[in-house]
């Protein structure tokens, strides 16, 4: 299974994770739309809010939108999305997202590209057995 893997014991908070997520996905510089949250946690820490592919959100979905790659990267197909939420809903992290302003939910799809950019090395893809 592939996976975004955190370690927030090397995070400075320079957001640049976030900022690289927003501007891939939605072509622009919106923490707000990034599927990675950094937020301060305890004297100089920061936690590392990322969907860790539990796929509790797959069998939530009543249109089948949401499926499991062969790499077990949970995947929104967005023509199958009738936006209800539910996915939202029932996330145990809290990482899978919608913006103000925006119907469709979204999450991380472990694609590497904060984990390229982290000046701090925070993040990495892994790979893992289920």
């Amino acid at each position: 299974m592939k996976y975004l893997r955190t370690f927030p014991e090397k995070c400075n908070g320079c957001n640049t994770c976030m900022t690289v997520c927003s501007r891939l996905y939605f072509k622009e510089d919106n923490p707000e739309k990034s599927a990675i949250k950094v937020s301060p946690a305890g004297k100089n820490g920061y936690a590392l809010n990322v969907c860790n592919q539990c796929g509790a959100c797959v069998a939530e979905c009543p249109t089948l939108a949401l499926t499991v790659s062969k790499q077990g990267v949970v995947m929104l197909n967005k023509s199958l999305c009738i936006n209800c939420l539910a996915c939202v809903a029932v996330c145990p992290t809290s990482t899978m997202m919608t913006y103000h302003g925006g119907l469709a939910p979204f999450k991380c799809i472990a694609c590497d590209a904060c984990a390229k950019e982290c000046p701090t090395g925070a993040l990495k893809i892994e790979f893992k057995e289920d």
